[in-house]
Order: structure tokens, then C-alpha cells, then sequence
């Protein structure tokens, strides 16, 4: 009987272990359309690498990332992501780096990363952060009060948020565990989607007069990580 009980916890380990190495790879982007013809194929999951005997320097490196960026919009402020668009180099690496530039009062509204988590470090100022879990974790909502050099994890794919209370300006870093983490912002998902979703959909899933959801809908969405 021991020897029955061990073979099936050897057997259950072993499929284990073939199901983890048989995984499908994460997606790199939005989506990835299968195509029956490869000549017409026009994106692979992720990016073409480069014959490593041609890579140099430069394909490794960003410069500017100590410049104050532009705040002066809808929501104050503006994030710059240092992705592989901007460093070939990190193909395949996994991680992506941000500057968060906000102004007095300014946020980086609640937003997903469908591809990755995120770790935050205040290198200016204050920051007002949080995120919610999901729906079988009952919605709890994590924040917390950061000032310079205070650090914050928000897991991927978990609705999060930053907040400057402060008059004076602020500044994070942000590393994301995928060379292109992908972002949604929820406001300009919901009520910016082009065409825009069935007004009656979103006012039964909102509990609102249908009239709101149409105003919100009519106007502009500022998507400030552009």
C-alpha cells in the first residue's frame, strides 16, 4: 500500500512538473492574432532580436531620466516609461522602468498592469498610494502615506493609485516586472472606449442614471502616460 502511495505522489509531481514546464508563454502585448500564413504575419510576441555580434552600447542605454517632466494637464501628472521601444536591450529581460512626475494636488488615476506588477519609490515629496484587491479577496483597499525614500509594491493586475496632498511637487520611480507591462487606466477604458460601450450597459453596471453615464462619456479622457 506504501509503495501504491508513493507512485501516485510521484505521479502527481511528475504532471505537475510537465504542466509548469508546458505553459504558454505571458503575453507581451494586448493581444497576438494568429495568422495561417507567415508571409503576412506582422508581430511576434514581443520584439525580432538583433544578431547578438551587431548589439553595442547604445542599445542598452536611456539618457534624461533627471528631467522634470510637463504636469500641466487633467489629472497633474505624467509618467515616462523607459520600456524596450526605448532600450532595445531589455527584450526579453522582463522589467521596465517609470518616472512619475506630479504636480501639487496631482494623481496617476486608478489604472491596471495587466503584465506586471509594480515597485514604487518616492524619490521627491509625498504620495498618497493604494490598491484594491480582487473580488474573492473582498475588495480590500491597501494605502499607505509614502515620503522620499519609502517604497510600495502594487501586484499586477490589482487596481492602484497615487495621490500627491502635498502644494509642493513630486517625483517616483517605478520598476514593472515586463518589458511592456501594459497600462489601463480605468476612466478612459470605461468611458473613453472607442466606439464607446452601450450607455444602458454601463448604468445598470453603475447603479446610475443613464444620463451620467452619457455625460462622462462625452468628455475628453487625458491618458497621461503617452
Amino acid at each position: 500500500m506504501k509503495a501504491v502511495h508513493f507512485l501516485l505522489t510521484l505521479t502527481a509531481f511528475a504532471l505537475a512538473s510537465f504542466i509548469a514546464s508546458a505553459a504558454d508563454p505571458s503575453p507581451l502585448q494586448d493581444f497576438c492574432v494568429a495568422v495561417n500564413e507567415p508571409h503576412k504575419a506582422l508581430f511576434v510576441n514581443g520584439k525580432f532580436c538583433k544578431d547578438p555580434k551587431l548589439a553595442k552600447a547604445e542599445d542598452f542605454f536611456f539618457f534624461g531620466l533627471n528631467v522634470p517632466r510637463d504636469t500641466h494637464n487633467p489629472v497633474g501628472s505624467n509618467v515616462t516609461q523607459v520600456n524596450v521601444d526605448l532600450i532595445p536591450g531589455l527584450n526579453t529581460l522582463g522589467i521596465t522602468l517609470a518616472r512619475i512626475d506630479y504636480a501639487p494636488y496631482g494623481q496617476n488615476p486608478p489604472h491596471t498592469h495587466p503584465r506586471g506588477s509594480e515597485i514604487l519609490v518616492v524619490a521627491k515629496g509625498t504620495l498618497y498610494v493604494g490598491f484594491v484587491s480582487s473580488n474573492q479577496d473582498g475588495n480590500r483597499l491597501f494605502t499607505k502615506v509614502l515620503k522620499e525614500g519609502d517604497v510600495f509594491v502594487f501586484p499586477i493586475g490589482m487596481i492602484h493609485f497615487q495621490f500627491n496632498p502635498g502644494h509642493v511637487p513630486a517625483v517616483a520611480f517605478a520598476g514593472l516586472s515586463s518589458q511592456n507591462a501594459g497600462t489601463i487606466t480605468i476612466a478612459n477604458s470605461v468611458f473613453g472606449s472607442d466606439p464607446a460601450i452601450n450607455p444602458d450597459v454601463l448604468a445598470k453596471a453603475f447603479q446610475v442614471d443613464k444620463n451620467v453615464i452619457e455625460k462622462l462619456q462625452k468628455q475628453f479622457w487625458f491618458g497621461n502616460d503617452n
